[in-house]
């Protein structure tokens, strides 16, 4: 079997999973892309497994593990980084 261990960036991708902050951006980026209403999709609908299964998708990615070695996969997760840390920032009242 030659299954490929996760590193550092499957290490962070699985801690931006958990942050409960991207589980929200993720709520109202949806939101906004489909023209939804807060009662149609409300804040706190995105789980952890959600969010896991959207990154890996947006990533072109099985597991988080596989961004350690696909160069791409990596530079996919580092641009949804920087997107959400801007988000972030801008959301702070």
């Amino acid at each position: 079997m030659n299954e490929r261990k996760g590193g550092a960036l499957a290490r962070a991708a699985a801690l931006l999973c958990k942050d409960r902050g991207f589980r929200l951006y993720l709520d109202r980026r949806r939101r906004h892309k489909f023209g939804l209403t807060a009662e149609q999709l409300p804040d706190g609908t995105h789980n952890e497994q959600d969010a896991r299964d959207w990154l890996c998708a947006a990533c072109g990615v099985n597991s988080r593990a596989e961004l350690d070695h696909r160069p791409k996969a990596a530079a996919t997760l580092r641009t949804i980084q920087q997107r959400y840390h801007h988000w972030k920032r801008r959301s702070r009242t």
